[in-house]
């Protein structure tokens, strides 16, 4: 028997077992996808931050119902993650309810082939600096079970720090680089997006043990 080749690529899938439409869990793992399986909206919630999922499937036609509900949760929780809706022939469901509505019915043929180009990139224009990894591509960052979009921005500014880990990048850099500027005199506008990307990669921006200030001179990012 060949094996299907491994993807990298975690699927969270929630599905239930109405028998009057096909499950996509075994089909999704034969594919070769890291696949996590939730029962319910609410299993899918407690799962999502420790799953740390590429793409979320709900396939709602299994659990007799629109999706739009759990959906709308899934995106409360995380914003950033994409939504494949599966639903029964009859639902009516805008489109607009997940990132990508298919309904039945369809092949896994097809789903992959839906699926496959939602995920993040191969890599080929990806950072990784110990813990934190930057799609730059797709613009976002994971770090520790955080999924965060990133604005084009604060991507130039996170890449300008894991250019240079553990070396202290001063304001002035910092500024020519992201801002195209030699002014600093608004030091408000970098101390703002820090701190926006102290959310989207520390555990307790509050306590950052990531990006550190050094007072005077500029930060630092210890992974």
């Amino acid at each position: 028997m060949v094996r299907a080749k491994a993807i990298d690529a975690t699927v969270l899938i929630i599905e239930g077992k109405h028998a009057d439409f096909p499950s996509f869990t075994i089909p999704l793992q034969k594919k070769g996808f890291d696949l996590r399986v939730a029962k319910s909206g609410t299993q899918a919630l407690a799962q999502l931050k420790d799953a740390d999922p590429d793409i979320l499937v709900v396939n709602a036609a299994s659990m007799r119902s629109s999706g739009i509900r759990i959906c709308k949760k899934l995106q409360e929780q995380d914003a950033s993650t994409p939504i494949i809706l599966i639903i029964a022939p009859d639902k009516k469901v805008s489109d607009d309810a997940a990132t990508l509505v298919l309904r039945h019915p369809f092949t896994i043929q097809k789903l992959t082939n839906r699926i496959k180009p939602l995920l993040p990139s191969d890599g080929k224009n990806t950072l990784q600096t110990g813990a934190i990894r930057l799609d730059l591509d797709r613009k976002r960052v994971r770090c520790l079970g955080q999924n965060t979009r990133l604005t084009p921005r604060l991507v130039m500014l996170l890449q300008t720090l894991m250019e240079s880990p553990g070396e202290v990048v001063e304001r002035e850099e910092l500024f020519k680089k992201v801002w195209e500027t030699d002014y600093i005199g608004d030091t408000r506008t970098l101390d703002v997006h820090i701190s926006w990307l102290r959310k989207a990669i520390e555990p307790d921006p509050t306590k950052p043990k990531f990006l550190r200030t050094i007072r005077g001179v500029g930060y630092r990012l210890d992974v």
